[in-house]
C-alpha cells in the first residue's frame, strides 16, 4: 500500500522511508495538509500528517471523498483535528501519544537560559567582533523559584532539571505527580504561581480550559522580571496581551518555541516575503524575547519514536485494531 505523507520536513524524510521499508511505499510531501492540498490525497487510503495540518470539517470531508480512510497524525496534541466530523465521516484518526519527554523539557530550559544569559545578543554581538558585556548580565538559577504549568511526563523532566539547578518547585495541574512531589514540588494555585515564580514553564495540552491560561490578567499578576517559556502550544498564551506587557519593559526574557497563529508561518521560509502578522513580527522586535519554530520536539530520538509509533499505529488500522493512539473512532473505556 502506498501512503502520503504532509508536512514532511528534509531531515525527516530518510527516517519515514526507512521505518516504512518493506512494509509499505511512502511518498513524502514538503507542503502541509490544508484545504488547498487535501485533494491531493485523492486514492491514497491512508494519509500521515503533521502537527500544523488543518484538519477541520472541511479538510477531511474533502479526504473521504477522495477515499481516504486513516490518518496518522505524527504529533501527541491534537486540537487541529475535528473528531466529531471524522467520526462521523468513519475515519480512523490516530495520533502518537507518547514520545521523548526529554526534547521538550530540555528544549525549554535551553530558551529559559537563552533569554536570562542573552545568548542570542551576545553571539550577534561577538560575529561583530563587539565583546562589551554591557546589557548581557543574567541571574543565577539556583535558589530562585520555578512555576511548572503541567507536571506530565515533560514537565516532570522539566521540573528534574530544575531541582537539578537547586530552585525552590511549584506546580499546578489538575492531579499531583507523585514524582515531582518527592523531588520538593509544592502545588499551588495558579495565581499563586504566577505571582511567586522568577520562571515559568508551560507543559499542559492545549484544550478549551487552558486556552489563553497565560493572559492579561496572569501576565499582570507575574514579577516584573520574571521568564516566561512556552514550548507546549501557541494558543497557551494571549500573545496580544503579551506585547502590550512587553511594550512597557515587563519580564527578563520570553522564549517561545510556539505561537498561536503559527500555522502557514513556522516549518516554511518566508525569508523573502511580507509577513503580514504584525503580532509576530512586534515581539520579535523585542530584545528580551527569542522565537523558535516549534522545533522542541525535533531530536532524533523523538522524532524516531514519533516515525515508529505512525507506523505502528498504520499496522494497527490494516489490522482492525485499536490503542491509545486511536483517536476516531474512539477506544471504548
Amino acid at each position: 500500500m502506498e501512503i502520503l505523507a504532509f508536512g514532511v520536513q528534509g531531515d525527516e524524510k530518510p527516517l519515514i522511508e526507512r521505518a516504512f521499508a518493506g512494509q509499505h511505499e511512502v511518498r513524502c510531501l514538503d507542503v502541509f495538509l490544508s484545504e488547498d492540498t487535501a485533494p491531493i490525497a485523492a486514492g491514497y487510503e491512508i494519509v500521515s500528517s503533521s502537527v500544523n495540518a488543518d484538519l477541520s470539517g472541511r479538510v477531511l470531508r474533502t479526504l473521504a471523498a477522495g477515499g481516504t480512510k486513516m490518518i496518522a497524525q505524527r504529533s501527541t496534541g491534537f486540537n487541529n483535528i475535528d473528531l466529531d466530523v471524522a467520526r462521523q465521516l468513519g475515519l480512523t484518526v490516530s495520533r502518537v501519544s507518547y514520545y521523548s519527554p526529554y526534547s521538550v523539557a530540555e528544549f525549554a530550559w535551553t530558551l529559559a537560559m537563552a533569554v536570562n544569559r542573552r545568548i542570542v545578543r551576545a553571539s550577534n554581538r561577538t560575529r561583530d567582533f563587539d565583546f562589551r558585556l554591557n546589557g548581557l548580565m543574567g541571574r543565577d538559577m539556583r535558589g530562585r523559584t520555578v512555576g511548572v504549568l503541567g507536571t506530565g511526563k515533560i514537565g516532570e523532566a522539566f521540573t528534574r532539571i530544575a531541582h537539578g539547578f537547586g530552585m525552590n518547585l511549584l506546580g499546578w495541574d489538575v492531579a499531583q505527580n507523585p514524582a515531582c512531589v518527592e523531588l520538593g514540588m509544592k502545588y499551588v494555585d495558579k495565581d499563586e504561581l504566577f505571582a511567586s515564580s522568577d520562571l515559568i514553564s508551560l507543559h499542559v495540552p492545549l484544550l478549551e480550559s487552558t486556552h489563553h491560561i497565560i493572559g492579561a490578567e496572569a501576565l499582570k499578576t507575574m514579577k516584573d522580571d520574571a521568564i516566561l517559556v512556552n514550548s507546549s502550544r501557541g494558543g497557551l498564551v494571549d500573545t496580544d496581551a503579551l506585547v502590550t506587557e512587553l511594550r512597557s519593559g515587563r519580564f527578563a526574557g520570553v522564549g517561545l518555541d510556539v505561537y498561536e497563529a503559527e500555522a502557514g508561518l513556522f516549518f516554511l521560509d518566508k525569508s523573502l516575503v511580507v509577513v503580514e502578522d504584525d503580532t509576530l513580527a512586534r515581539l520579535i522586535t523585542f530584545p528580551n524575547v527569542v522565537v523558535t519554530s516549534h522545533q522542541a520536539y525535533y531530536t532524533h530520538d523523538a522524532v524516531g519514536q514519533i516515525i515508529d509509533t505512525t507506523v505502528a499505529n498504520v499496522a494497527d488500522y490494516l489490522a482492525g485494531r485499536r490503542s491509545e493512539n486511536t483517536l476516531s473512532p474512539a477506544v471504548p473505556s
